[in-house]
């Protein structure tokens, strides 16, 4: 999956003391990008946007 383009944004639940960051990149057309933001040149995982919202709704409902 090609990510180039994306623009990556850090999770609002992502810690403040520099670990646990997550980013996601939602802007481009039918995929959502998310990777760790202490190692933005590593892999990322790519998701069909429905997706990405079933997972964010069980990890919402789970917390």
């Amino acid at each position: 999956m090609d990510l180039t383009g994306a623009r990556w944004r850090k999770s609002t639940k992502s810690g403040g003391n520099g670990g646990d960051c997550v980013e996601v990149a939602d802007n481009l057309p039918g995929v959502v990008g998310v990777r760790d933001s202490k190692d933005p040149s590593g892999p990322a995982l790519a998701f069909a946007p429905a997706a990405w919202r079933a997972f964010v709704a069980q990890v919402a409902e789970r917390h």
